[in-house]
C-alpha cells in the first residue's frame, strides 16, 4: 500500500442551480439561491476534513453558441448565477475549518474594493478566505462593466499581476502590530504603523491605506487556475493554491513541476505552492454498479451535446454549434478565452461528441468503482504525477453524492493514510501548509 498522503479540495461550479431537474436532486431547486444548498454542502466537506471549497463566478449570461442565451438559461448552468462574496460570507457562519474560497477576476473590480472585501472575510471566516484570481476571458462580461472588449490574453495577465500588486500592498499597508487597544494612553491604532500605499501604474492607480483591521492571515490564501504558459507563470509568480486539469499523468507531473521550479527560480518556497488536479470520481456500491452508473452518466452526455458544447462555447469563447459534432474541430482554431482548454480539444484529435462523452466519468483516469477501489487509485496516482491534492467536483452535485464523497471515499482514503482525519490548525492556510494527513 502507497504511503503518499495529498490534500482535497471541492471545486463548486457558481453560487448557482446545482442538480435541479435531477433524481436525487431533492429540494436544490428551492434552497440554492438561499444559500441553503450550499451551507449543507460546506458541512459535509468540512466532515470530511477538506482543506477548502472553491467557488467559480462569471458576471454575465453567455450567448457564444449559437449566439443565442437560450442555452444556458434553458439548462440554469451558466445563469442565473449569484455573488460568491455574499456565500463565502454565509458559509463562513456555518463553518469553523474549511477553507472558503470565492473567484473574483481582477477585471471586474478594483484593487482596493477586493483588498477590503478579501479581508472583511477573513475576518468573518476566522482566517479562512481564499482568492481564486480570474482574469476574465468573456467579452459579455467585459462589457457589463464598460468595457468593449477583453485584452488579450497575455496582457490581461500583465494587467492581472500588477493588480495582485496593489492588493498585496494594500494588504500589507497596516503592519502585523498596528493595532495597541491601550486602553492606559487611549490609543486603538498606531498611526504610525499604517502607510500609503500611493500605487501609480500602467493599468491601477491606488493610494491607500486600507481601512480595515489587518485580518487573521495578514493575506488571504490566494488561488489560480492558469494552465496555459502564461497562466502557469502567473501562478509561480502569485499562486499557493493551483487548480489544474488533465488525465495524462506525465503530462500532469510536468505542469506541477513547472509551476514549482519557476516558483523557486522567482525566489518562493516551492513547498508554498500547491497543484491540485480536478477529478470527478463516480461511486457504486461495488466495481461493477460504478462503471454502469459511468456509462450511463456518458451516455447522457453523448445525448445532450447542447448543453456541455454551449457551456465550453462560453469559456473557450468560441461558438461549437458551428461545426460538425462528429469531425475533429480545425487545427488553426485560436480563441481569446481558455486558450489551454481550447488547445486541449483541438490536439486530442477527437470530435466533439467523442470529446463530449468522454468528459465525465471516464474510467480511463481510473476514479470509477467502490470507494476502496477509487481511494487506492488516487493515492497511486498522486504518487505518480506527485500531486498536492485532489480538487473534486461533479457535473451537477446532490447531497446523496456528497455523502458517497464523504462518508463513503474518505474514510476509504483516511484508512490509507491518504487524507487528513482531523484539522490541526484553525486557519486555512496553516492546514494547507501541514501534512495531509
Amino acid at each position: 500500500m502507497s504511503s503518499y498522503s495529498f490534500h482535497l479540495g471541492w471545486f463548486q461550479a457558481g453560487f448557482r442551480a446545482p442538480a435541479w431537474n435531477r433524481e436525487w436532486s431533492g429540494h436544490s431547486t428551492r434552497d440554492w439561491a438561499t444559500g441553503g444548498f450550499f451551507v449543507d454542502l460546506a458541512r459535509d466537506l468540512e466532515r470530511g476534513c477538506f482543506d477548502f471549497m472553491l467557488i467559480e463566478d462569471s458576471n454575465y449570461i453567455p450567448d457564444d453558441y449559437g449566439n443565442s442565451y437560450a442555452s444556458p438559461l434553458k439548462h440554469g448552468h451558466r445563469a442565473p448565477k449569484h455573488d460568491p462574496l455574499a456565500l463565502a460570507a454565509v458559509l463562513s457562519q456555518h463553518t469553523s475549518r474549511l477553507g472558503i474560497i470565492p473567484t473574483v477576476a481582477t477585471t471586474e473590480i478594483s484593487p482596493f474594493r477586493l483588498a477590503r472585501a478579501m479581508s472583511t472575510l477573513d475576518h468573518l471566516s476566522a482566517g479562512r478566505i481564499g482568492w481564486n484570481i480570474v482574469t476574465g476571458s468573456n467579452d459579455r462580461a467585459a462589457q457589463n462593466f464598460g468595457f468593449d472588449a477583453q485584452p488579450a490574453h497575455d496582457q490581461r495577465y500583465e494587467r492581472a499581476d500588477e493588480f495582485v500588486a496593489v492588493v498585496r500592498s494594500l494588504w500589507q499597508s497596516w503592519e502585523p502590530d498596528a493595532v495597541l487597544l491601550d486602553q492606559d494612553t487611549g490609543v486603538y491604532v498606531d498611526a504610525a504603523k499604517v502607510h500609503t500605499v500611493n500605487h501609480q501604474g500602467t493599468y491601477f492607480k491606488s493610494r491607500g491605506p486600507l481601512n480595515t483591521l489587518p485580518s487573521p492571515q495578514y493575506e488571504p490564501v490566494l488561488a489560480q487556475a492558469g494552465n496555459s504558459p502564461r497562466g502557469q507563470l502567473f501562478a509561480a509568480q502569485h499562486a499557493e493554491v493551483v487548480l489544474a486539469g488533465g488525465s495524462d499523468h506525465a503530462k500532469m507531473r510536468a505542469l506541477r513541476d513547472n509551476v514549482r521550479s519557476q516558483a523557486e527560480r522567482l525566489g518562493r518556497d516551492p513547498e508554498g505552492v500547491k497543484v491540485f488536479f480536478l477529478i470527478d470520481p463516480v461511486l457504486g456500491e461495488t466495481d461493477n454498479e460504478a462503471k454502469e452508473k459511468a456509462k450511463r452518466i456518458r451516455d447522457a452526455n453523448a445525448n445532450d451535446l447542447e448543453y456541455v458544447l454551449s457551456n465550453w462555447s462560453s469559456t473557450t469563447t468560441t461558438d461549437l454549434s458551428q461545426f460538425d459534432p462528429d469531425q475533429p474541430l480545425p487545427e488553426d482554431l485560436k480563441t481569446n478565452g481558455h486558450q489551454s482548454q481550447l488547445d486541449g480539444m483541438v490536439s486530442s484529435g477527437k470530435t466533439l461528441r467523442q470529446l463530449v462523452r468522454d468528459s465525465y466519468a471516464h474510467e480511463e483516469n481510473g476514479f470509477v468503482g467502490r470507494p476502496d477501489t477509487v481511494a487506492a487509485r488516487m493515492q497511486d496516482a498522486a504518487a505518480e504525477i506527485g500531486a498536492d491534492g485532489f480538487l473534486l467536483s461533479t457535473r451537477m452535485p446532490t447531497r446523496r453524492y456528497l455523502s458517497e464523497v464523504v462518508d463513503g471515499l474518505v474514510p476509504a482514503l483516511q484508512r490509507r493514510g491518504a487524507v487528513r482525519t482531523s484539522y490541526r490548525h484553525e486557519t486555512f492556510r496553516a492546514n494547507l501548509l501541514d501534512g495531509a494527513s
